[in-house]
């Protein structure tokens, strides 16, 4: 497929691509300006996480993201939320990076998991084998739960044996006498897709990156999203295609003050649109999604702006040594807190946060009498 653009597109696409770049480069300046930048670039990789998985048709609460990333969960993490911190700790790992790494040959691998392989086994070998501790009673053969670790034996003899086989460490000869037994406990392929080589398809996707590093970084970057859509590298970590996008602007200077949110504009544009059989509806969408996710940036700029000032007229005065600034910035890096997180934040007892949540003013947003947080709606 090809993915350059001709004359009669590029006209078509001139007002939505004129409308993105301006709102993202007004959007740029504004964090790299503001005295809360920080703030919303370290609140906008929760935003983006839970982003990603509503554009996917998954619906994660930013408060649970919250609460799992602090590692206070109300309950059982269910898979979605498991997939929106990966999400989460993504773009942190590229917003650390190099603006350019996480588009280069080892920022990939780190990001997809591939790039690892060789380090378990390097590792396995430098270290001494450990012989395992045996009962000189012969407690552990006749022992109550033999037949319990038995069957515990021979599953995870089973599962490396089908692990062997699809990393290709079987030969072929005992391949073929286990692919019958393989076919029957997996009957939909969810082990693995011989057809579906990743590593081509992501070699694929990044042959379109010279010709977005010759477009404009806007339309550079939705280029580098449609090929990753149409092309799907990775069958599990789909949602890295709009990371990426962030981190192609960010490579081009274009954002250079934080990881500009994509997934936060993208949710906001129909799925009719995103999906579009026409490439230039879909290339359409993707520009306003750029559109819109700077807007939306902007209006959060100001609430955070006037979130700190009405927080500074508390602690204006205060001693040189007091906490509330601290924990302003606290409270500007984060959707939502809650007595604990700010408690283990700032090294003081639940009783000491619940006393500078009350003199700095924040407002409440469960209702509730306990187990409350606070925030900046």
């Amino acid at each position: 497929m090809r993915y350059d653009i001709e004359g009669t597109m590029l006209q078509t696409l001139l007002p939505a691509l004129a409308a993105a770049e301006d709102a993202v480069a007004r959007l740029d300046e504004r964090v790299l300006r503001s005295p809360v930048g920080e703030g919303f670039a370290d609140r906008s990789h929760f935003f983006d996480a839970a982003g990603a998985l509503w554009v996917a048709g998954e619906l994660v609460h930013v408060e649970d993201l919250v609460l799992h990333d602090a590692h206070m969960d109300s309950r059982a993490p269910t898979h979605e939320l498991t997939i929106a911190h990966s999400v989460l700790r993504a773009r942190r790992r590229i917003w650390t990076g190099e603006p350019s790494w996480a588009l280069g040959v080892s920022g990939l691998a780190t990001l997809t998991a591939t790039g690892g392989e060789g380090e378990g086994k390097a590792q396995e070998a430098m270290s001494p084998a450990v012989p395992a501790e045996t009962d000189e009673e012969g407690e552990d053969e006749a022992g109550p739960l033999a037949a319990e670790m038995a069957e515990i034996d021979a599953l995870l003899a089973r599962s490396q044996k089908l692990l062997d086989i699809h990393t290709g460490k079987t030969p072929p000869s005992e391949a073929a006498a286990v692919a019958p037994a393989r076919r029957n406990e997996d009957p939909l392929g969810l082990l693995g897709d011989e057809e579906w080589d990743e590593e081509q398809r992501l070699a694929e996707w990044r042959s379109v990156q010279p010709l977005a590093d010759s477009l404009p970084p806007v339309l550079g970057a939705i280029i580098l999203f449609e090929a990753w859509e149409r092309i799907e590298p990775l069958r599990r970590q789909h949602w890295l295609g709009g990371l990426l996008v962030a981190s192609h602007l960010r490579a081009r200077g274009k954002v250079a003050s934080h990881l500009f949110s994509f997934y936060g504009g993208l949710k906001l544009v129909r799925h009719e649109r995103r999906r579009a059989r026409d490439r230039v509806t879909r290339l359409q969408a993707f520009l306003e999604a750029m559109h819109l996710g700077a807007v939306a940036g902007l209006k959060e700029i100001d609430r955070l702006t006037l979130a700190r000032t009405q927080m500074e007229l508390r602690f204006r005065g205060r001693r040189s040594n007091s906490s509330l600034p601290e924990l302003a910035d606290f409270i500007l890096s984060r959707p939502m807190v809650s007595a604990a997180m700010i408690a283990r934040h700032l090294r003081i007892t639940p009783r000491g946060a619940l006393n500078l949540v009350n003199d700095i003013g924040i407002r409440e947003i469960t209702g509730r009498g306990r187990y409350r947080a606070w925030g900046i709606i």
